[in-house]
């Protein structure tokens, strides 16, 4: 049985070189607009929480859902600990719930309308959607962790208000080249690093 053929490069093909820098990467990366939500959870009764742009459904049958976190940070392993978590998806008019809970320093919840869910974990007020969840699987993936969730429930406030409907529809965050928004060229920029610590998941 012969061997499989080794790959080649084309004739005038540049050799790969090495991977990029984490600063390189960063970049790169912010040209893939993403949404901005907070994950939160309890832990020893006190409510915790940091901002994530690394969060997507996984699965319709179980319902799964999937985010990523610094395994550094202080937020996340208290979430781990506690076993739930809520993503609350966050508005494009929220950027003070971002500023809270995208600092690893000040305020979180001090001064903040929030309450405990039903499946006890933090919901945020006017959120465009909430999604409870039960830690079903952790993967260690580099300094961050893939979590995947089992979800319990998901909320749509503004919708069950009756705030969404025709023009009055909520806009989501948007999080694009390191700015909040796609249409403000001099939009506000986001603290940096995001992605060290409880920062930015």
């Amino acid at each position: 049985m012969s061997a499989e053929p080794a790959l080649t490069a084309e004739p005038g093909a540049v050799a790969p070189g090495p991977p990029p820098t984490p600063d390189r990467f960063r970049k790169a990366m912010a040209e893939f607009a993403t949404g901005v939500t907070v994950v939160t959870g309890m832990e020893g009764g006190e409510p915790v929480g940091f901002a994530c742009q690394s969060f997507t459904s996984v699965s319709l049958e179980p319902p799964l859902v999937l985010f990523c976190a610094d395994h550094r940070g202080r937020s996340w392993p208290r979430i781990q600990a506690a076993g739930r978590f809520c993503v609350n998806v966050l508005g494009e008019d929220q950027r003070d719930l971002c500023s809270r809970f995208g600092s690893s320093k000040g305020r979180k919840y001090e001064d903040l309308d929030w309450e405990v869910s039903p499946w006890g974990t933090p919901s945020l007020p006017e959120v465009l959607l909430r999604v409870h969840a039960g830690i079903e699987n952790v993967h260690r993936a580099g300094d961050h962790d893939v979590v995947i969730g089992r979800v319990l429930a998901i909320e749509t406030p503004l919708a069950e208000t009756g705030r969404q409907d025709g023009e009055n529809r909520e806009r989501p965050m948007i999080f694009f080249r390191s700015r909040f928004g796609i249409e403000e060229p001099d939009g506000p920029i986001a603290p940096y690093p995001w992605s060290r610590g409880d920062r930015w998941g």
